[in-house]
């Protein structure tokens, strides 16, 4: 067993129902959960599949995988999500860790890690976790890890002074964010700590877990910044083009960086 236990403020976090509607309460939620379906549906090795979803907390992407027809277990270490989680139809939920997974070998067709990484702020951690889902993953399956990109925490200081929110966040926090990646000691009411990685760290991280070139896929890009982005949601025609545009852009190198959470996807 490892010494690494859940930290308490994120914990503390997750049992305060945070984030069970953060996908679907305001536009920048529903573009980030309309992004990942689509571009996990996308990228899944086929249909009727075994999914392991690690670190699903209450089974927001269980669900619709779920509704999909794949068989879905869902892993999480709050007890109090995974409680919520269990009550999905199609959905096994358990609690447990992500660096330590409970299964044997090649138990799944594809591996989700859709929050662990950047809550394991050591990477040695992140990389054990990642080498857990590549070990439960049947070969000719996937890896796929959702992480918060580096610029993430700036950006939404910026867009909080834009609006005259005030979080409590000094502006040097914001930068210290952006240089170092851990976001540690603030507001519980925005998020909880958190490690930001720029995309070509967990390129690294995946092939240093036996995952060597793993494709990356900016999720929201950089129109996820945008402050009409409600309306753009709301109004179908337009919504069709933006997601049909950043299928165009999600792979670009370049911008990557410009998107606050980054997908990364790994066959095995």
């Amino acid at each position: 067993m490892s010494t690494w236990e859940l930290e308490t403020e994120i914990e503390s976090y997750y049992e305060r129902g945070e984030e069970r509607e953060r996908l679907t309460r305001n536009a920048r939620g529903r573009l980030e959960f309309a992004r990942m379906q689509d571009l996990l549906r996308r990228k899944l090795p086929g249909a009727a599949l075994d999914v392991l979803d690690v670190g699903g907390a209450t089974g927001a992407h269980a669900k619709w995988l779920a509704e999909d027809g794949h068989r879905v277990t869902l892993i999480d270490p709050v007890a109090s999500q995974v409680a919520v989680a269990a009550e999905l139809p199609g959905v096994t939920a358990v609690v447990g860790d992500a660096r330590e997974l409970p299964w044997d070998d090649a138990s799944f067709d594809a591996v989700l890690l859709m929050g662990p990484l950047y809550h394991l702020t050591d990477r040695k951690y992140r990389i054990q976790a990642i080498a857990e889902a590549a070990r439960c993953t049947r070969p000719g399956g996937v890896v796929a890890a959702a992480t918060i990109n580096r610029t993430a925490g700036w950006t939404d200081w910026l867009i909080f002074q834009a609006n005259g929110i005030d979080r409590k966040i000094s502006a040097e926090d914001g930068l210290r964010v952006l240089r170092e990646g851990e976001l540690r000691y603030f507001d519980q009411d925005i998020f909880t700590t958190a490690y930001l990685s720029h995309p070509g760290e967990v390129a690294s991280e995946f092939a240093d877990a036996g995952l060597p070139g793993a494709a990356q896929y900016a999720v929201q890009g950089f129109p996820g910044y945008i402050p009409e982005l409600e309306r753009l949601i709301d109004e179908p025609r337009v919504r069709e083009h933006l997601m049909d545009g950043l299928r165009i852009i999600e792979a670009e190198p370049s911008l990557l960086g410009a998107s606050n959470h980054l997908l990364t996807v790994a066959n095995v």
